[in-house]
């Protein structure tokens, strides 16, 4: 399989340095030179990672095209390429549907949307892709979990709780902030913090008979310091700023992806 990605950016350095480090079988691997610095640093990587000058020849030498660069500049970049109708085309732009992605790369060529996590890098991602297909979903299954989504609603909310990678570390910063003003170190806060979620984390994925709620029982003695803090979570807002957030960049996108 001779893979091509126009675009290089952090996800595609880290599906990248997953399928290198996989057994994925690739024989090639095409980026483009839109970010010199990190298409230097894929290069070494592998012999088998080639930095191309122009996008084109990526696309005509490519199984597989990874669209990777941003939604505002996806229509320019693409629109001059000519695409054929047998090479496997997968989006990682979040906003742009297929209709138009389509218009601007071909019509009938296989065409899927994915979004993986920057941990696939480490094997340890989980990556949604519409509409299902088996070539794309046996790629990104050597760097994680799959999850195939049938419907464009399911799947465009998905991409509203992956948006919440920036939300967690402000949390988090915001719990070490705290700590640091009843005296603690910003490193013992870190440290301990990120202990603390890891360890949460670790619980959700191998207790996976357990419901989330179920998880916050478990872990929320009655009248205790946990179950206190959840009460006051939700009495202050905190979980209804969560649903409105999510509906907020639902609506935020659905604009974006009729502009």
């Amino acid at each position: 399989m001779k893979l091509g990605f126009i675009g290089t950016g952090v996800i595609t350095e880290a599906i990248i340095t997953g399928l290198v480090k996989s057994d994925y079988p690739v024989s090639d691997i095409f980026i483009s030179l839109r970010n010199r610095k990190v298409s230097k640093r894929l290069a070494m990587m592998s012999s088998k990672i080639h930095v191309l000058d122009a996008n084109q020849a990526i696309v005509d030498q490519s199984d597989m095209i990874f669209l990777a660069v941003l939604p505002q500049q996806a229509k320019e970049v693409l629109t001059p390429l000519t695409f054929g109708d047998l090479a496997q085309i997968v989006s990682l732009i979040a906003t742009i549907p297929i209709e138009k992605l389509r218009e601007w790369t071909s019509p009938t060529a296989p065409l899927s949307r994915a979004v993986p996590l920057p941990i696939v890098a480490n094997h340890n991602g989980i990556t949604t892709v519409f509409p299902p297909s088996q070539t794309v979903q046996e790629l990104f299954g050597h760097l994680g979990n799959v999850v195939p989504i049938e419907t464009i609603e399911t799947f465009d909310a998905f991409v509203v709780a992956s948006a919440t990678m920036g939300l967690y570390f402000d949390t988090l910063e915001t719990m070490a902030q705290w700590l640091c003003t009843k005296g603690a170190d910003y490193k013992d806060a870190r440290t301990y913090l990120s202990a603390l979620n890891n360890g949460l984390a670790q619980t959700a994925t191998t207790q996976t008979e357990l419901g989330f709620a179920q998880l916050r029982q478990g872990h929320s003695t009655p009248n205790g310091l946990n179950q206190h803090v959840v009460e006051q979570f939700r009495a202050n807002g905190g979980h209804d700023a969560v649903l409105a957030a999510f509906e907020s960049v639902k609506n935020h996108m659905q604009k974006l992806s009729e502009t």
